[in-house]
């Protein structure tokens, strides 16, 4: 048997951020257990955690659906969790991806966490995906912005990028959710990766998730890190630098994602999380 915690990542509200399920056992439960308890828990993604006790520990992440090789907001929210438990400290994660190493530690009194995806790296998004991902979603060609081209991005998990050219396309958000899911699992993306960039440090992004079964998520971490390693890859950032990621707030649940883009290595995500009351 294992414990159950309910926390929100990228925020220091409950109301806020994106929830996830952190469950922590002596041992994995099978894949099958795994997959029905992240589907009564319901969020959009729940850790799984093992062993019990110290720095060096297991993680598996499941969506309501299937299994996903990496995920951000639940590894913020495993970060605070293993913190409050056991302190702080450099907990590291073997995930189905690689290590992760997550860094807790308490400023002001708040817990932060700050995660080290794996080696991000990037592709050019095909023309027949982009066309097909923008006819799912409603957009046009034009509503893009040229300077940062469509990518299919990967740190931990691959995400398509799309950059729109303005604010009011990016708040426009009501695409084909069948033909978007079945377009990404074909194309073996986790999320798309909507963003619009309105200074050098600051982004907004919305993220469609349809093959975890879920319409949009509030913060997403592991997309935030690879679109900073696609940043970084493609020469449209000088590292070192940091961006802010700003998501969730057209859902009522706003996010803040820290986005640390070093010169060479894994891109740091980092945030705060807070419990949510049990149901």
């Amino acid at each position: 048997m294992g414990s159950l915690f309910r926390y929100s990542a990228f925020t220091r509200r409950p109301e806020g951020g994106n929830p996830a399920g952190v469950w922590i056992g002596d041992t994995l439960p099978s894949p099958e257990t795994m997959q029905q308890i992240a589907a009564e828990v319901g969020f959009s993604e729940t850790a799984f955690i093992t062993p019990t006790s110290g720095y060096d520990r297991t993680v598996r992440y499941y969506s309501p659906e299937i299994e996903i090789p990496f995920c951000g907001h639940a590894t913020i929210a495993t970060g605070v969790v293993l913190g409050e438990r056991e302190g702080d400290g450099t907990y590291r994660l073997a995930t189905a991806v690689g290590e992760v190493p997550v860094t807790v530690r308490t400023r002001d009194g708040v817990r932060e966490a700050a995660l080290t995806s794996v080696a991000p790296q990037y592709t050019p998004a095909p023309e027949a995906l982009v066309s097909e991902a923008l006819a799912a979603l409603g957009w046009r060609i034009d509503q893009l912005d040229a300077s940062i081209p469509p990518a299919r991005a990967y740190a931990g998990a691959w995400h398509l990028v799309l950059a729109a050219a303005d604010a009011s396309r990016l708040a426009k958000l009501d695409y084909d959710f069948d033909r978007l899911k079945a377009l990404m699992l074909k194309d073996g993306v986790t999320t798309l990766q909507l963003v619009w960039r309105e200074r050098a440090d600051l982004f907004h992004a919305r993220n469609p998730f349809p093959v975890g079964g879920v319409v949009e998520d509030p913060a997403t971490g592991a997309a935030a890190a690879a679109l900073g390693g696609y940043l970084r890859e493609a020469g449209l950032v000088s590292a070192p630098t940091t961006i802010l990621i700003r998501q969730g707030e057209a859902m009522g649940r706003p996010s803040r994602l820290t986005v640390e883009i070093p010169v060479d290595g894994g891109i740091i995500v980092s945030g705060t999380a807070v419990a949510i009351a049990t149901p």
